[in-house]
């Protein structure tokens, strides 16, 4: 059947089950949304105010969701826009497909309006990336970028079309996606890679070689990273930590992989990670890390990092092995995998007099009572408190990221949405959207400073035009929080460019968006919001006056020993 490369790539996008895009259109990719006007009812569209909030809702839903998030955007300003939001999915490795059309055949290499050449600015980026000038190839093409973005360890993938091929026509036979892998160019190309679309194999040598380290340990520790997470492996992570009966240390982006309140939890690692999880890691004999990079905010010096220990490092990635920190023995393969053979092979341990040890320590920082403003720790035990406990939690960047990973304690997969590798301040309202837009039936929340909520408030518009009701408390100190942090800490109190005297009133930027907001200093007046917030079934802003110098603790430097806490 003849079909536009419009209509193919629409056709394509229902083959993979999409039902949701987030987008902004521009001229390139007219022909594509004229297409789209035909699709409603199969497809939804949220246009954003911006395409990197549309790139971060994107990103929001896929993880959220554990599908594939899909987002449009035109050829030039329009898709470097998207530039921060690719970074961010791919440090996080969040399977998105990013779709943006650049100027025609003819026009291309002429410095022509809008022209970038998009592909060679996200190839670092992505996970793989097209660019595509043939519509007789297209179909194949987007269907192979579903399966890289999805298979292996998950991640973006860019496809870039030329103008004229939205227009021109080629022969379009539907192709169920459980046939994917047995047809055409995907099928021979998926049997060719393993390394895109299969996930190693575990070697079953390596397997027994850690079962025999686990029966030797006396004092175990496990390391939940993001990698749990992505593989929704959290049933096969809580029975190994149980059969193995040692504490459970999680990074930023593993929260939601091991359950915050299980009694093996010892809170987060790394350089605001709890003093039991820090010193654990200092103490133990043997460490087991599942999904995780150990990036320089975990193992903040790898010289030093469990140097007592005998450390093992389970990931789907190959790369990822030795890269930070050397390993006495490591497993490459899938998360689940990994841990349902190993489940299999291990008996149950007791290990109570490392427990008692590790646990002797805090798990999360305690704060005093506020007097004149909130406190961190009474702002997040009054939401944990008067919200549901399956809330999603989007966050943008900074102290308040941490103090929520701190002390919210996440259940399930996808209930957490930062950006931890790329540390990007603006994604979380963008992320909170595309989450409650994937989970309609979850309440979804948008935790985030004066600093971080400046940079994309703009998608307030989009919150209430689709009447996406998320409710955003903002932690306003006035400055840049963690920045400030630093400067107390470490630069002698030169607080240079950090403060924000110049913020706008925020609840009447709510209500210039047509939504609801309330400013809170004490803990009544935020339960009482809390209430409003959550009766009003709408789009709410809650500003929440916190002190200008309150602090993330514990805190370990840049660069220094884990348990080196500058301050605890």
């Amino acid at each position: 059947m003849q079909m536009t490369g419009a209509k193919i790539l629409m056709e394509c996008l229902v083959e993979q089950g999409v039902d949701t895009i987030f987008g902004y259109p521009g001229g390139t990719i007219l022909n594509v949304y004229d297409e789209l006007y035909a699709y409603d009812g199969k497809i939804k569209h949220i246009l954003t105010s911006h395409e990197q909030g549309a790139a971060h809702a994107a990103d929001g839903y896929a993880r959220s969701t554990g599908k594939v998030g899909v987002c449009f955007a035109t050829s030039g300003p329009g898709a470097t826009n998207l530039v921060t939001g690719i970074a961010t999915a791919n440090m996080d490795s969040a399977p998105v497909v990013f779709i943006s059309c650049n100027v025609s055949e003819n026009l291309m290499g002429k410095d022509s309006f809008q022209e970038v050449d998009i592909t060679g600015i996200t190839m670092p980026i992505t996970k793989c990336n097209y660019l595509v000038r043939d519509v007789g190839q297209l179909a194949d093409i987007v269907r192979e970028a579903f399966a890289i973005a999805r298979s292996g360890r998950p991640g973006p993938v860019f496809i870039d079309i030329l103008k004229n091929v939205t227009a021109e026509k080629a022969d379009f036979e539907p192709l169920p996606r459980s046939e994917h892998s047995a047809n055409g160019r995907l099928g021979a190309l998926m049997q060719r890679s393993s390394q895109n679309f299969q996930p190693p194999k575990p070697d079953e040598k390596d397997i027994d070689t850690l079962v025999e380290m686990i029966r030797e340990a006396k004092k175990p520790l496990l390391i939940c990273g993001g990698g749990v997470v992505r593989g929704r492996a959290q049933e096969e992570f809580t029975e190994f930590a149980e059969k193995l009966d040692a504490p459970v240390a999680i990074t930023l982006m593993g929260a939601g992989g091991f359950k915050g309140r299980n009694p093996l939890t010892a809170g987060m690692v790394g350089m605001h990670g709890s003093q039991a999880a820090n010193r654990a890691c200092a103490a133990c004999d043997l460490l087991i890390a599942v999904g995780c990079r150990f990036s320089d905010r975990v193992a903040t010096d790898p010289k030093s990092f469990a140097k007592q220990a005998k450390i093992v490092q389970i990931d789907i990635d190959r790369a990822e092995i030795n890269k930070n920190v050397k390993t006495d023995h490591h497993i490459v393969g899938d998360a689940k995998r990994v841990l349902a053979m190993l489940n299999r092979r291990i008996t149950q341990q007791s290990h109570e007099e490392w427990k008692e040890n590790v646990f002797s320590y805090p798990t999360e920082t305690e704060y005093d009572m506020g007097d004149s403003a909130l406190t961190p720790k009474q702002i997040l035990s009054a939401i944990a408190e008067l919200m549901p406990q399956d809330t999603i939690v989007s966050t943008d960047v900074g102290q308040h990221q941490m103090w929520a990973i701190q002390h919210f304690h996440f259940d399930y997969p996808g209930q957490l949405l930062t950006s931890g590798g790329f540390g990007t301040m603006g994604f979380g309202l963008g992320a909170a959207i595309g989450a409650k837009v994937g989970n309609p039936e979850k309440t979804v929340i948008h935790i985030t400073g004066d600093g971080s909520f400046r940079m994309n408030c703009n998608e307030l518009a989009t919150e209430q035009h689709y009447d996406i009701p998320v409710i955003t408390f903002i932690f306003d100190n006035r400055t840049l929080g963690m920045v400030r942090q630093w400067q107390t800490l470490i630069y002698n109190k030169h607080y240079s460019q950090t403060t924000l005297g110049h913020a706008p009133d925020f609840v009447k930027l709510a209500e210039a968006y047509g939504l609801r907001g309330k400013r809170v200093a004490h803990e009544d007046e935020l339960r009482a919001a809390i209430q409003e917030a959550m009766e009003y079934g709408h789009g709410y802003v809650i500003d929440c006056v916190i002190d200008m110098d309150e602090m993330v603790r514990p805190m370990v430097g840049g660069g220094s020993p884990i348990t080196k806490f500058i301050i605890s």
